[in-house]
């Protein structure tokens, strides 16, 4: 017979797993490679440097653009619209 802690052990257990799932669902760059990154910037076509593409696998915008795009998601989940 189980009990109480066994019982919220498995529970936490099961939490974890849902968010680490939920966390790879929402992570973009999870199991890709320096590879996979654009070495031009599909923003701005400018050259994105190899020490990005190496720190962000999977990499598609330059540092500028990419800051471009994160204040722009932020700004519409502000005023609560898709990004």
């Amino acid at each position: 017979m189980t009990d109480i802690a066994d019982r919220a052990a498995e529970r936490i257990d099961e939490l974890n797993g849902d968010a680490l799932a939920e966390h790879y669902r929402h992570d973009h760059a999870h199991g890709k490679t320096p590879a996979d990154s654009a070495e031009t910037c599909s923003g701005c076509g400018c050259a994105i440097p190899e020490e990005r593409r190496i720190a962000v696998p999977g990499v598609a915008l330059c540092t500028e653009c990419q800051q471009d795009a994160d204040w722009i998601a932020a700004a519409a989940k502000r005023n609560g619209r898709p990004a």
